[in-house]
């Protein structure tokens, strides 16, 4: 059966699922969880839904991503100014770099540039992904916070979020192209296939569908009080939106951003993942201090797992 036609079909409301108990299968992989109170990176052992290692950050971890080639996760410590440089199969740390206030991080499609948003110090840096050498640095208004590339990797976009604004900018020559308001208290920006780009707005229960070219709003969806951060699916057929006021996640359809299912998402649902075939979605419980796991098709909140204090970004590193 289609995926589509699943949410479609699936329990009339996943908010009522009351379940709670770990699943019989969980997939094969590390889950990497940064606990950003901590100042650690947890290590689930996804088949056993256990934590096996905690590898130490300087001060206050929030965002990860795989490097361009996939040989290495790194982990912007944004209070500790630092990355880290994971082992992907074993969490070892191989080596760190001193980073200014790296607290969002996203590598551009072609893998020539990497952005960082420093929430703290109102910045935002673009440097060359070979060798991570500083090549631009941008003053901005108040807490640029998450990122998104132009499929071309010409333009980033990033939202500021105690500015209610998103800014576009062209990598090559620093240039801001537009800086446009979105909706209120900005965090997640996803692009869609469409070419528009999409903005959580975590002061409101809206994503906001925007015009790449202008930044002007077309159109805004509802989804849920708190709607913080948005993540496309493997298959690419939909959006899901973490809403961490109302402790929900939802899916959007990625053609239409039509909302098709509501899942039950406790603990303050902050940033996902998926297991390695789409059907389930690991997320951070930023209050409740857990990783929830849940399978899409039956709605169920099929696993939580306990991690670190305040649980923020999450990597499933598939094995073998």
């Amino acid at each position: 059966m289609h995926r589509r036609s699943i949410l479609l079909g699936a329990a009339a409301s996943a908010l009522a699922v009351p379940t709670f108990t770990r699943a019989s299968a969980l997939p094969a992989g590390l889950v990497f969880v940064l606990d950003s109170r901590d100042a650690t990176v947890s290590l689930i052992d996804a088949a056993r839904g256990e934590v096996v290692r905690r590898t130490p950050t300087l001060r206050e971890p929030h965002h990860l991503v795989y490097s361009p080639d996939r040989s290495e996760i790194i982990v912007g410590d944004s209070a500790g100014n630092e990355f880290l440089f994971l082992e992907p199969d074993t969490g070892a740390v191989r080596r760190t770099l001193r980073v200014s206030n790296p607290y969002h991080l996203l590598f551009s499609p072609d893998s020539q540039w990497l952005t960082v948003a420093s929430l703290r110090r109102n910045q935002i840096d673009l440097y060359r992904a070979d060798d991570l050498t500083l090549v631009h640095r941008l003053a901005m208004p108040r807490l640029p916070s998450h990122i998104a590339w132009s499929p071309d990797s010409r333009i980033t976009y990033v939202t500021l979020q105690n500015s209610n604004a998103l800014v576009a900018v062209e990598a090559e020559t620093a240039r801001v192209l537009w800086r446009q308001p979105t909706g209120d208290t900005p965090a997640g920006v996803v692009m869609t296939r469409a070419g528009q780009v999409l903005v959580a707005n975590m002061g409101e229960d809206t994503v906001s569908v925007i015009d790449p070219e202008t930044g002007q709003t077309i159109r805004k969806v509802q989804t849920g009080a708190g709607a913080h951060n948005l993540f496309l699916s493997p298959d690419r057929l939909f959006f899901y939106v973490t809403n961490r006021v109302a402790g929900t996640i939802t899916a959007l359809d990625a053609e239409t951003l039509t909302p098709l299912q509501h899942f039950r998402a406790p603990g303050a649902p902050d940033c996902l993942d998926f297991s390695p075939d789409g059907r389930q979605l690991w997320f951070t419980q930023r209050v409740g201090n857990r990783v929830g796991v849940i399978d899409v098709e039956t709605g169920a909140l099929v696993a939580q797992i306990r991690v670190g204090r305040s649980p923020h970004g999450i990597l499933f590193h598939a094995m073998g």
